[in-house]
């Protein structure tokens, strides 16, 4: 059992808290008992398991390499305020473009909890691709990963310059949808395209300008009350369900 928060293996867990970390590590943990067991029925590659002293391991699991660790050293490795005990390291995978027949392309959302959410709507609405554009808050930060609540293991999610995915997209036949104001249509007033993708923005400033010029037609969601506008992951759940009916 591991009791220290100065034994090195334990010090290199508490690394993965950074971004930097771990992209050079090409690894990043996951925490809680949905998280595990979604992760364990994915092809994402895990490759260690920590559990608190005390909490029951489940038999499916313990052909991973795993660390029984002592309170103290979990209350270290873990920002959650009731923590289960039980963490996992997970191999990144490396994803890259496919062909997509709903995507959703994500334009410097900075909140994790907006980009969390924004994953898990797109997996129930049956988007099968996310792509997550330059300035985007990074998909492996644990507030997003809890957000998901297991959906990034469901879906195609990578990071790519959008510029370059809305010109493959459109030559693959595909529509392209940006949310704005300017020159756009409401989004019911549209016949959905069988094959589309949509375009979601930064919280503050929207679509990229020139992103959405690229985009086929740009849409908007009408606001029948007094609110200036609609939380980013609300905005996109809006449009994906809607074009889930289709």
């Amino acid at each position: 059992m591991l009791t220290s928060v100065k034994n090195e293996k334990v010090k290199n867990w508490r690394k993965l808290k950074k971004k930097k970390e771990r992209d050079i590590q090409s690894k990043f943990m996951i925490e809680g008992f949905h998280l595990m067991e979604e992760a364990h029925k994915s092809d994402w590659e895990i490759i260690e398991i920590i559990f608190q002293t005390g909490v029951e391991v489940s038999a499916d699991w313990l052909h991973y390499p795993s660390y029984e660790v002592a309170d103290n050293v979990m209350a270290a490795l873990t920002d959650t305020k009731t923590p289960q005990g039980i963490l996992a390291v997970v191999h990144k995978k490396k994803c890259s473009e496919k062909q997509s027949q709903r995507a959703l392309l994500v334009d410097r959302v900075q909140d994790p909890g907006n980009l969390g959410t924004m994953i898990r709507t797109a997996d129930a609405a049956g988007f099968d691709t996310v792509i997550l554009g330059t300035g985007t808050v990074d998909l492996f930060n644990d507030k997003v990963i809890r957000s998901t609540q297991g959906s990034m293991f469901h879906l195609h999610v990578y990071e790519a310059n959008l510029h370059d995915e809305i010109d493959r997209l459109q030559q693959e036949g595909i529509e392209v949808w940006s949310t704005g104001l300017e020159n756009a249509t409401y989004y019911h007033e549209l016949e959905v395209p069988n094959n589309l993708a949509i375009i979601m923005g930064n919280e503050g400033a929207g679509v990229d300008s020139e992103l959405m010029e690229k985009a086929t037609r740009n849409v908007k969601i009408p606001i029948y009350g007094q609110a200036e506008s609609l939380n980013v992951s609300i905005a996109a759940a809006i449009l994906m369900y809607e074009v889930a009916k289709k």
